[in-house]
């Protein structure tokens, strides 16, 4: 019982990650109707900034702990943001009234783009970062085997709901949040009432790669590291989450994360390692199969 709660906590706060990433794809896909394949790219980038931000801060003697971690976010944030809107402008809104395999095909090229700009510039080998939020707490203890709680996996867990519960609250309160689901709707018609319809999908872009930017720090501090392939191996997993749980669903979309992330750690931890990933897939197939739309997806009705 011990151990399985220590993995249960641990897969929580895997699918937390995954959660974020898998938000960017689930809402580019409601209003675009396209997945976005650098997305995963753009959550590289995010760790990457982070990573910099980090040792510039304490480069320059900056040594408490909260301050760093807010100034890290804030700035991964924003520049990550610049990359998801740059995506966006050269990616897709030239092709968005193309053939539809052309964005596709466009996001495809712009994902090697940014995983080989990452390792031109700061090379192919694991960027590792010393621990920087330490400590946490023994839950409990049986047959010798104590179930740990650690600082930066309550941290992940917190910002994750409350990213989560902002980003509700953005949706279905205010004019961006009504914007966007008009452009989900009808964007033809949502121009016709005067909604900004480019502008509409750069910021949902943005908004989308702000949270990737909160995954990459998340990801950084929970394994201490990043390199210019994760970004590639988490898209892969968070796209496959955000179609388990019902792509263009918000709760659909952490709740195939959370589902992604307690597979894994559960096959890891019962079953072979090396295998974590086909028992994923295979749970994705079987839902996928007798729920075409995942767990909260809704049926898609064509306009005509």
């Amino acid at each position: 019982m011990a151990y399985f709660s220590q993995q249960l906590i641990n897969g929580v706060v895997l699918g937390s990650i995954y959660g974020l990433i898998a938000i960017g794809y689930t809402m580019v896909y409601g209003i675009v109707g396209m997945i976005n394949f650098a997305h995963g790219d753009i959550f590289m980038i995010g760790g990457f900034v982070a990573l910099i931000t980090f040792l510039i801060l304490v480069s320059i003697g900056l040594t408490f702990v909260p301050v760093i971690l807010l100034l890290v976010l804030l700035v991964a944030m924003a520049m990550t943001a610049l990359y998801g809107w740059s995506v966006e402008r050269i990616a897709y809104r030239p092709l968005r009234h193309s053939f539809r395999l052309a964005p596709m095909l466009s996001a495809i090229g712009m994902s090697f783009a940014l995983s080989n700009f990452a390792q031109v510039a700061q090379g192919a080998r694991v960027k590792p970062v010393p621990p920087i939020v330490t400590g946490g707490y023994t839950l409990f203890e049986r047959s010798g085997f104590a179930v740990q709680l650690s600082n930066i996996q309550i941290i992940v867990v917190i910002t994750t709901l409350v990213l989560l519960a902002l980003f509700t609250y953005l949706v279905s309160r205010t004019r961006l949040g009504r914007d966007m689901r008009a452009c989900e709707q009808d964007q033809t018609m949502a121009a016709l009432l005067g909604v900004d319809v480019d502008r509409t999908i750069s910021m949902t872009f943005v908004i989308g790669a702000a949270l990737a930017a909160v995954a990459g720090m998340m990801y950084l501090l929970y394994y201490g590291l990043v390199d210019f392939f994760m970004g590639f191996v988490a898209g892969i997993k968070a796209f496959t989450a955000a179609v388990l749980g019902g792509i263009g669903s918000l709760p659909g979309a952490m709740l195939g994360g959370l589902s992604i992330g307690l597979i894994e750690t559960m096959w890891s931890a019962y079953f072979s390692v090396e295998y974590k990933d086909v028992a994923a897939f295979s749970i994705l197939i079987v839902v996928l199969i007798f729920l075409p739309t995942g767990l909260l997806g809704r049926p898609e009705v064509e306009k005509v």
